[in-house]
């Protein structure tokens, strides 16, 4: 890995644990930080392949990242899925990546229980000072586990509840700047709810809600006042499966997410004011700031971010998947398509996703150019 792009990293990992490294170019565009943001990034290749529309799709064992509710009615009994996705490939790098693993087991009909693991490198990274001296090297990462429990409560309706640990291990200890950094620690939850509308034969219509990420801030150092918000989020889903025939069918899926976190004071130039803007923003509580990302000053339909996906099965034996992800500039301005294909090997699927080169400079996206695998084993009878 070169130097620079040792900086460049570097950078981003001070950023989200409350530099101002990036101000100037984060201004221009917006964006809404918050700590441990790999728990946004789409984990697993089949939603991938489809914008990352996954909260109503038909259920299977990569539920749990999007809506653990799903797998109350999945079709096998037990599900286990493995995910690996690049991260900044395009520019290089080899060392960066997000591995992730999910799976449920459904103990009767009525009662599902669930587990998923993300672990995200951010590779070797050279520390350096403003002047460009030499700190330290570090190799930061980031994991969370969970555990989940589901239950029917119809015939077309489940709900479930999901408990999170996540761990920020940044930078530990003094790297020379005289501050003493700490990984973070949080605890969070989700709630969800799916309702199966697709008939015996799969068509008809889904749609899910998804409450996630709800749960403390996170802390890098000893200092109670300098902690960020989880990317606590709220999801809406609907899919529709159409039959076309006993081979063909083809699902067409739309998600509408808002982050639960509000936008942070605008700069008005009078370090005094900012200074006082910034600390209440920060001292916000957890439940207030989810309520005040609703009333932050800013137009909230920007708020919104758009997936949407399609999939065309044929035989449940191959699939082929493409999609569109839609983020306002004021939050980002991520906008991308997507396309994926699986393939179902009896017990075990494989499946692929690509991400269609998008944006420039600090606009570009991490998966540009990058294709991730998965691969999912449905063990059991139906």
């Amino acid at each position: 890995m070169q130097i620079a792009m040792k900086k460049i990293i570097a950078l981003a990992v001070l950023t989200v644990t409350g530099f101002n490294t990036l101000h100037a170019q984060a201004d221009s565009i917006n964006i809404v930080s918050t700590a441990v943001p790999f728990l946004r990034i789409s984990p697993d290749a089949r939603a991938g392949g489809m914008g990352d529309a996954a909260i109503a799709t038909a259920p299977e064992a990569n539920a749990p990242f999007w809506n653990l509710s799903k797998v109350a009615f999945a079709k096998k009994k037990t599900g286990i899925a493995f995910n690996y996705t690049p991260w900044l490939r395009d520019l290089g790098l080899n060392d960066v990546y997000l591995a992730s693993m999910a799976a449920y087991h459904k103990l009767d009909d009525n009662n599902v229980i669930s587990s998923s693991l993300r672990f995200f490198s951010l590779g070797n990274i050279q520390l350096t000072d403003f002047s460009g001296n030499v700190l330290n090297t570090v190799r930061p990462s980031e994991f969370s586990i969970d555990g989940g429990y589901t239950r029917v409560l119809s015939d077309k309706m489940s709900i479930a509840v999901a408990l999170r640990y996540i761990n920020s291990r940044l930078v530990v200890g003094d790297v020379g700047t005289g501050v003493v950094y700490r990984a973070g620690n949080a605890i969070a939850g989700d709630v969800s709810l799916f309702y199966n509308g697709a008939n015996a034969d799969g068509q008809g219509l889904n749609w899910g809600f998804t409450l996630s990420n709800l749960g403390s801030k996170v802390g890098y150092t000893n200092d109670a006042r300098n902690k960020d918000f989880l990317p606590a989020n709220l999801g809406l889903g609907i899919a529709y499966t159409k039959v076309m025939n006993d081979i063909n069918k083809i699902t067409f899926a739309v998600d509408i997410n808002k982050l639960l976190v509000p936008a942070s004071p605008a700069a008005t130039g009078i370090f005094s004011t900012d200074s006082a803007n910034l600390a209440t923003y920060r001292s916000t509580g957890v439940v207030s700031s989810w309520m005040k990302s609703f009333a932050d000053g800013t137009n909230q339909l920007n708020s919104l971010q758009a997936s949407i996906g399609t999939e065309y099965s044929y035989d449940e034996k191959f699939f082929l998947r493409a999609g569109y992800f839609y983020e306002d500039k004021s939050r980002g301005n991520r906008r991308y398509f997507s396309a994926g294909a699986g393939f179902n090997l009896n017990f075990m699927t494989v499946n692929v996703s690509y991400l269609v080169p998008s944006g420039s400079g600090v606009t570009r996206n991490p998966l540009s150019n990058t294709i991730r695998l998965g691969i999912a084993f449905n063990l059991g009878e139906e």
